[in-house]
């Protein structure tokens, strides 16, 4: 299937966090708290696709008290944390927002991340995102995770859906 009539079809956005949402790296302080790295255009690209009216929902294998607040800025519908196999996840998110597996993009970076990219219409890599991964995608991005690579692929949905010229125009009042 060509790709923007995979893309047309998406509804919902699905994200890893740790080398998609992040560039991978996890700081940890002598207190055993951890920091991760995100990207501000990647939280407006989220909220773009929002306005839009299509949702984003995060799937990772470990959760994280930070998460939490980046999700909330970003205005991420959900979290799905310590999910492992993420396929468990998957499901029931499909259950809940009613949708199939082709109305889903999954933006993934590594194998944990591969169940779920076999299943999704619009499987993404990061362009730096492990050869299994990349296999598994029908697009690979241009931008690695953690640096702008879920914005490129919010432009690029909300491009080819006809709705990127409505959605900016909540900046030019």
């Amino acid at each position: 299937m060509e790709l923007d009539a995979r893309i047309e079809k998406i509804k919902l956005l699905i994200l890893d966090v740790d080398g998609v949402l992040t560039d991978g790296r996890i700081i940890y302080d002598s207190k055993g708290c951890d920091s991760k790295f995100f990207d501000v255009h990647d939280g407006l690209g989220v909220y773009l696709l929002k306005e839009a009216g299509i949702k984003t929902v995060l799937l990772t294998a470990k959760a994280s008290a930070v998460l939490r607040h980046r999700a909330k800025d970003m205005g991420v519908a959900e979290i799905y944390a310590d999910a492992f196999p993420k396929t468990d996840a998957f499901g029931k998110i499909l259950k809940k927002y009613k949708l199939r597996d082709d109305e889903i993009c999954f933006i993934g970076d590594d194998l944990v991340d591969l169940s779920v990219m076999r299943r999704v219409g619009l499987p993404v890599a990061v362009v730096n995102a492990c050869p299994e991964i990349k296999q598994a995608a029908v697009y690979i991005t241009n931008k690695s995770g953690g640096r702008g690579a879920v914005r490129e692929t919010a432009e690029l949905i909300l491009k080819v859906q006809k709705k990127w010229d409505e959605v900016i125009k909540i900046f030019d009042k």
